[in-house]
């Protein structure tokens, strides 16, 4: 069967029909099953040219054409005004194919060239990304909660030739945006203007909605997502256009179980992979309608009012959520059409999923994968749920627990959490860290790519996270480094030195904490006042999801004979391990 025509069957596909097992998928418009044996095919020989935009959302809106009085919606958005934006595919398309050729002609960027995007949950998001997949710009997503330090590392790491932001940003992009000599354009989502930036809404009216899509060869770049480190700043990880567009067709069937009939709700920050995870791909890999709520800070009421009221049938969001939830009466609303709860992010702790049942009479299903993966591990629907874990591997990954020298580890042994890269490196993965093979490299370890998490995998291979294997903080399902807030922290005079770890948290699984050895000039000041001045000193200096919640004073750090901070020796100590 030719690569393309494969494709496309596999668009026209509804779901796997064995829960938990990739092995047949049943048809709902009437083509023959496709068997599991064409599927493994399919991801292991994945066609020389793709595009997102062309080869998936062009084939709904086709489908819809077709079928004239019917459409399927692709966004249904809603504000806190009453404001509601309900898109099919064929108004998507429109909208993207203007956005692309303003992309591509006023802004003068090319196949490969970057934009940085920071946006909230607004319809033009989704508008400016599908529209850099139609015209194979490579689009950076980012968090609006970014100080002006922070885009200016991204803005001269990522070499960005435009950004694309609102009101609030464009003021801190103006602050340095002198100091970023590859910006050639700025763009503002904005009912108003600004000087020396190009209004989107006057473009994207006056732009043809007639565009021919760049032909992207699968492997080419489609997005970078930036992610933190242990040391450093953030590292830019780069996806091609199969590796996400094509990788998360398993997730979004067996996992998310996601139909055409299906409305997903996926809370998440604009500029975290999981955003685009259940936002965008996997939803429109299936012909499902994507629901948001523009509320950029989170307020547990909104979410389960908007539960109740709108047809939601699957929600996904971090542990943290549903332990935010839990704490307004869950039970006291009446959810009629969701059928599906799904986590990500951070461990999911038992209890959450115990009580969340008890509540609502829904299971959470875990998923597992990273900002450099597409679902590695996940329970898919009708598997039993054991507590404590994150379910099986996911096709086509071969995840397993290996030791320090990349040997297999049998049942019940602690390990490194790993993926089976070689003879063959499944669909999937990411293409590397941007301008740093070393970086790249070292993720690997003889046949695997190492996930740089610690968990072990028992006798029915279900498997156990047990920690990050370096000192990376995941806090309400933000990934944070702690070089960036020591960082933050050493810029203040009061601070001499610092050592920032997780500390754990009811609500939100784990939080930043900051070990402080102060200067000498400061050690007699009131130190609940300077906790409070060096919290808001960090959330200045850098985005505020990442400032120490919780601050303790010390007299020294534990080091090593080199003279290097032990963080593992704080953490041990802050999780009752030492």
């Amino acid at each position: 069967m030719g690569r393309m025509k494969l494709l496309a069957r596999l668009l026209a596909l509804k779901s796997f029909s064995a829960p938990g097992l990739p092995y047949r998928v049943r048809s709902y418009s009437g083509a023959a099953s496709l068997d599991f044996a064409d599927y493994e095919a399919f991801l292991s020989d994945v066609p020389e040219h793709f595009n997102f935009a062309s080869d998936v959302l062009d084939k709904w809106s086709q489908k819809e054409r077709e079928r004239k009085n019917s459409s399927n919606l692709a966004l249904w958005w809603i504000n806190d005004r009453g404001d509601e934006v309900r898109w099919s595919f064929e108004e998507l398309g429109v909208l993207s194919r203007r956005a692309a050729n303003m992309l591509s002609s006023a802004c003068n960027l090319h196949k490969g060239e970057r934009i940085l995007v920071i946006l909230p949950r607004i319809p033009e998001w989704w508008v400016v990304n599908v529209g850099c997949i139609r015209a194979g710009i490579v689009f950076i997503p980012a968090t609006v909660l970014l100080s002006a330090k922070d885009i200016l590392f991204r803005l001269q790491a990522s070499k960005a030739k435009s950004i694309i932001t609102n009101d609030a940003i464009a003021p801190l992009v103006d602050s340095v945006a002198s100091n970023c000599h590859h910006l050639k354009s700025r763009i503002l989502v904005s009912e108003g203007r600004r000087e020396g930036w190009l209004h989107f809404q006057d473009l994207l009216k006056t732009a043809s909605d007639e565009h021919q899509p760049v032909k992207t060869r699968s492997q080419d770049p489609m997005t970078i997502y930036f992610t933190s480190g242990t040391t450093g700043y953030p590292k830019m990880v780069e996806h091609s256009c199969c590796s996400l567009g094509l990788g998360m067709t398993v997730g979004a069937r067996t996992w998310m179980g996601l139909n055409p009939e299906d409305m997903i709700w996926g809370l998440s920050d604009t500029g975290w992979i999981k955003f685009i995870f259940a936002s965008v791909l996997a939803p429109w890999l299936q012909g499902s309608c994507v629901f948001a709520h523009s509320k950029q800070q989170f307020e547990p009421t909104t979410v389960l009012k908007a539960l109740a009221s709108y047809p939601v049938t699957i929600f996904c969001g971090t542990p943290t959520i549903f332990r935010m939830l839990l704490q307004h009466n869950v039970s006291s609303y009446h959810f009629k059409s969701l059928k599906t709860c799904l986590s990500g992010g951070e461990p999911m702790n038992p209890e959450t999923m115990e009580q969340w049942k008890a509540q609502t009479g829904l299971e959470i299903q875990e998923g597992y994968g990273q900002t450099e993966t597409a679902i590695l591990c996940a329970t898919t629907k009708g598997m039993k749920i054991k507590p404590g874990s994150m379910g099986k591997p996911c096709q086509p990954f071969d995840v397993q627990i290996i030791d320090e020298h990349g040997n297999h580890l049998p049942p019940g042994e602690e390990g490194d959490i790993a993926v089976k890269i070689k003879p063959k490196r499944p669909l999937g993965l990411f293409t590397g860290y941007v301008d740093d093979p070393e970086k790249t490299a070292s993720t690997e370890r003889g046949d695997f790519y190492i996930t740089g998490d610690r968990g072990l995998m028992d006798e029915e291979g279900y498997i156990q996270f047990i920690a990050r294997a370096d000192d990376i903080i995941l806090s309400s399902g933000y990934r944070i480094g702690p070089f960036e807030v020591e960082n933050a922290l050493a810029d203040h005079p009061a601070v001499a030195e610092s050592a920032v770890v997780s500390s754990p948290d009811p609500i939100r699984g784990e939080v930043v904490k900051a070990f402080i050895i102060l200067s000498p000039a400061y050690q007699s000041n009131d130190k609940e006042k300077l906790i409070l001045e060096l919290q808001e000193h960090v959330r200045k200096v850098t985005a505020p999801y990442k400032y120490p919640r919780k601050i303790e004073f010390v007299q020294q750090l534990p080091k090593t004979i080199s003279g290097k901070t032990q963080r593992k020796e704080l953490r041990k100590k802050e999780w009752g391990k030492a």
